[in-house]
């Protein structure tokens, strides 16, 4: 969610990620952008915070295995900004990045991103992000998407759901720890 509309890393939608990705096995990080909470720095319009997202996936790195990324809105936009920066090719899941808004930056280019596994999932009244634009653009860089019929933004009452999901696609790439 975006900082300066007071997102957190205890917004519901990133708390039902994080705990569905724990039940199945998974090590998750849940972070505030810099200026949010406890986090020091000032926001910079997610420019500066695309080296949040590089120093939380190193932290990862550093920890254990990664085995994919995925954001919310503002965080989702970010993540896949930092993707393009890196050239990574970690699995993906962005839940509702705007493809062009005046409050985040626009999404990359299909050319400036490596070839990897990548969902998309918005809201068919998404008052935020123009559904048709993200399932246009998911296309253009070969992602697969999903729409949820009736829903918003904020995913009321899908936010299981939406964890289920995004557990299940990153799960496709989840290696057993025997």
């Amino acid at each position: 969610p975006h900082p300066a509309q007071g997102g957190t890393m205890r917004a519901p939608i990133i708390g039902a990620v994080a705990g569905q990705l724990v039940a199945a096995g998974f090590t998750s990080v849940r972070f505030n952008f810099r200026g949010v909470g406890e986090s020091t720095g000032t926001h910079d319009g997610g420019i500066a915070e695309v080296s949040d997202v590089a120093a939380v996936v190193g932290f990862a790195e550093d920890t254990g295995s990664v085995r994919g990324i995925t954001g919310w809105s503002f965080g989702g936009a970010v993540s896949l900004i930092w993707q393009a920066q890196t050239a990574s090719d970690l699995t993906y899941v962005g839940i509702a990045p705007p493809v062009a808004s005046p409050l985040t930056p626009g999404l990359p280019d299909a050319d400036a991103l490596a070839v990897a596994r990548r969902l998309f999932i918005v809201g068919e009244r998404d008052q935020f992000v123009d559904a048709p634009d993200l399932v246009a653009y998911a296309h253009r860089i070969g992602a697969e998407v999903e729409v949820y019929a009736g829903s918003d933004h904020f995913f009321v009452f899908k936010h299981d759901r939406l964890a289920a999901d995004v557990v299940g696609f990153l799960a496709d790439e989840r290696v057993d720890q025997a």
